[in-house]
């Protein structure tokens, strides 16, 4: 969400019984409104009424495991496990700012991901895009004091190469992506 002045900052009061109190409208929401705040890039804090601590963190990702759970998902299984492997590591620091980063970059390049979506997966935007990405990650390990590597480490038998049978799984997955973009565009 864009920064706003501390003015424009709604403040969303949870009390214990989890009943969600919106103090610009003076009314009673829900994490569904909440959520469509996000969507209109309404800034809103959330704090606990009886402490005052600010719990936003919390409600936000209880807005995802909620969204989630209805089926509307977005993270895919091998991603949460690979997030979820990062708590605690080296890493751990890192990982918040590369991905609000990436998904600004995302954000700022939706036209051009939307036109490579609608047929052009030859590479170039694609490409462009993972550049732009690694980019950002080396930012982020610079600015945290990491030095990331700059060529791929020894495999060693922990560590087996990619097997063919993964860059085919790909290819059917983008193989399955391409015929969903052919079916919407009909």
């Amino acid at each position: 969400m864009a920064a706003a002045s501390g003015d424009d900052v709604v403040i969303i009061k949870k009390y214990a019984n989890r009943r969600l109190y919106d103090t610009e409208s003076s009314s009673y929401i829900t994490l569904e409104r909440l959520a469509e705040m996000v969507r209109q890039k309404r800034e809103f804090k959330v704090v606990d009424a009886k402490t005052g601590e600010d719990i936003t963190h919390a409600v936000l990702t209880q807005i995802i495991m909620d969204e989630e759970a209805r089926g509307k998902t977005m993270l895919p299984v091998n991603f949460l496990r690979q997030l979820i492997g990062m708590y605690g590591g080296q890493m751990q620091s890192l990982v918040p700012e590369y991905l609000e980063a990436s998904l600004e970059a995302f954000q700022r390049n939706q036209e051009q991901f939307r036109d490579a979506l609608a047929g052009a997966f030859t590479g170039g935007p694609f490409a462009e895009m993972a550049r732009r990405n690694m980019e950002l990650f080396q930012n982020a390990a610079g600015r945290a004091g990491v030095t990331p590597p700059t060529k791929p480490a020894t495999p060693s038998a922990a560590t087996p190469p990619p097997a063919d049978n993964e860059i085919d799984r790909l290819r059917n997955e983008l193989a399955a992506l391409q015929a969903k973009v052919d079916k919407l565009g009909k």
